[in-house]
């Protein structure tokens, strides 16, 4: 290996024009390539800096990586706010497609990794398309709002002082708020439910934090987004897919994520090339993590390269 080129890139996804950074190994041989798709909310092409250590070890083992910022964020065009699970899948595709399209880059050994929500997005894509492979990380196995209730109740256990009846008058508020969005409501209605409840005293920062950054057009986003199902998605797969988790993921259920992805698995009709392998890290965060810190647990890059490597189609390269 003598090094890599790296380069901000261009490319379109119908209308919209994304934008990245690509870098590909300095080598003879094509390169198999991965193309890094981001979590929830405005995320870039360094996904809060949680990408660049895992493009760089996927570089110094043989592959090219495209990480590309969100439709409306960073460089890219769009509003994110305005899109749906099927236009965040598009652009994996599109941007799938312009690497596949690079010189010195293997398209039928180019593949999907997408984070958190990113893991929703590239199992839609790779449902459509014809993908090698995909990777999912700390990818909910459930809806969004399922994961998000989930997520809720962890933080509510974590607070000091918070009793059973706190967390419950939280909770119903939320569940409202879920079947407020599936009846259509808009965000006055919504606001006025949220005000009709007396937050306990424990609970206000926390529920103040996450209702305060809800606008109309985040309300709009997640009427959209919330009851997503990924199984649908999961069953038509045609490629092997490895789904790994932070065992301390705060924000997931992690067992209930394993068991749908595993049901899914077995299904009669599952496409025989569909299979699943699931990697666990104990005592990492969402982020594959070590808890509380940054760094990326032990094993789980060295995890990464090697499924990858041993899924890409030996006949086809």
């Amino acid at each position: 290996m003598t090094g890599e080129r790296v380069c901000d890139v261009g490319f379109l996804s119908a209308d919209v024009e994304l934008a990245g950074t690509l870098a590909i190994p300095r080598r003879p041989d094509p390169t198999p390539g991965v193309v890094m798709v981001g979590g929830s909310g405005p995320s870039d092409r360094t996904n809060d800096n949680f990408f660049p250590p895992i493009r760089q070890h996927l570089v110094e083992a043989g592959f090219a990586v495209l990480a590309y910022d969100k439709r409306g964020v960073g460089a890219s065009s769009g509003d994110w706010l305005a899109g749906t699970i099927d236009d965040f899948a598009a652009d994996a595709v599109a941007a799938l497609n312009f690497l596949r399209s690079q010189p010195g880059v293997e398209a039928e050994t180019t593949g999907l990794f997408g984070h958190s929500e990113g893991g929703w997005v590239v199992v839609r894509a790779a449902a459509r398309e014809n993908v090698p492979w995909v990777v999912t990380n700390g990818c909910p196995g459930m809806t969004p709002a399922a994961q998000d209730r989930h997520a809720l109740a962890t933080a509510l256990q974590a607070i000091p002082g918070v009793t059973l009846h706190d967390a419950e008058v939280t909770l119903a508020v939320y569940d409202r708020l879920v079947e407020a969005g599936r009846r259509g409501a808009d965000f006055a209605e919504a606001t006025r439910l949220v005000q009709s409840f007396s937050i306990p005293a424990a609970v206000e920062d926390l529920f103040d934090e996450y209702w305060s950054e809800t606008d109309e057009h985040l309300w709009e986003f997640t009427k959209r987004k919330q009851d997503h199902d990924p199984i649908p998605d999961v069953l038509r797969l045609r490629c092997p897919h490895l789904a790994t988790f932070g065992g301390a993921d705060e924000l997931v259920p992690v067992a209930d994520s394993i068991g749908l992805f595993a049901t899914a698995a077995c299904h009669a009709e599952r496409h025989p090339q569909a299979t699943l392998t699931v990697e666990v890290f104990p005592h990492a965060n969402h982020r594959v993590q070590v808890r509380d810190g940054t760094a990326l647990v032990s094993g789980y890059l060295g995890a990464l390269t090697r499924w990858i490597t041993e899924h890409i189609d030996i006949d086809s390269r």
